[in-house]
């Protein structure tokens, strides 16, 4: 896919999206986001409610027009952010339900690669994670999981992250094979990032299907990090199953 055409964006919707950030910035809350994130990026100091209600007035009153738009928007706000929140909206549209029924295709999905990259941290990628390369594995299976079975044994960690979180909300409908390889191309990397989302994997696929995260522990608890075993099994230790 070529790269995002920025001149497609909707300048009335950026323009009073940032006004509004503008108008509900907090200094004090700005330095204590920007300290908790550990990032040099700057903050506005707007909180998540604060935001989602913003996103959803503004959208409701200047929507894209079409996928060019929607998409050349969500880039324009990430790429020319003056502050991280800015980013926050970006994902927002991208995840917005009434667009992404329109306009999440296979088309998507390097624009996402991308803002995974680029992104490179928790707040971001994990959003861009779920709620949107996992809505693309849902509905366009055939098409994604063969891209994704790639990122697997990618050098970044965080499109590796993606791969073992896409299906964080499949519950029973999760794909046992590819959730083995994705923690299985990972497994053995000490980052915390790694074993976190490992954990976390298996804690939110613990709800619906203990047996097999009993049985998966078991059987790889020489390659698991303790902190990817603690957390997969919190939910069954909590209900005395372990």
């Amino acid at each position: 896919m070529p790269r995002v055409n920025t001149s497609q964006a909707h300048p009335a919707m950026i323009n009073l999206l940032r006004t509004g950030l503008a108008a509900l910035a907090n200094p004090d809350r700005a330095i204590q986001q920007q300290a908790y994130m550990k990032t040099t990026m700057p903050f506005a100091g707007v909180g998540a409610p604060d935001i989602k209600k913003m996103c959803r007035e503004v959208f409701k009153k200047h929507p894209p027009d079409n996928q060019a738009q929607w998409l050349a928007t969500a880039r324009t706000l990430w790429d020319e952010m003056s502050y991280r929140e800015e980013r926050y909206i970006a994902v927002q549209l991208l995840a917005t339900p009434r667009f992404q029924k329109r306009w999440l295709t296979p088309v998507c999905l390097p624009l996402l690669r991308d803002l995974i990259q680029s992104g490179a941290w928790w707040d971001l990628v994990d959003a861009l994670a779920i709620n949107h390369v996992g809505r693309l594995l849902a509905t366009h299976e055939s098409e994604i999981k063969p891209i994704l079975q790639e990122w697997i044994n990618d050098e970044d960690l965080w499109i590796r992250r993606t791969t073992i979180l896409a299906q964080l909300k499949f519950k029973a409908d999760t794909d046992l094979i590819f959730l083995n390889a994705a923690i299985l191309g990972s497994i053995d990397d000490p980052d915390f990032f790694a074993r976190k989302a490992i954990g976390w994997a298996l804690r939110e696929l613990s709800k619906t299907n203990p047996d097999w995260v009993l049985a998966y522990t078991d059987q790889h608890k020489a390659r698991l990090s303790g902190l990817s075993v603690r957390e997969g099994l919190k939910v069954l230790k909590k209900d005395g199953r372990i």
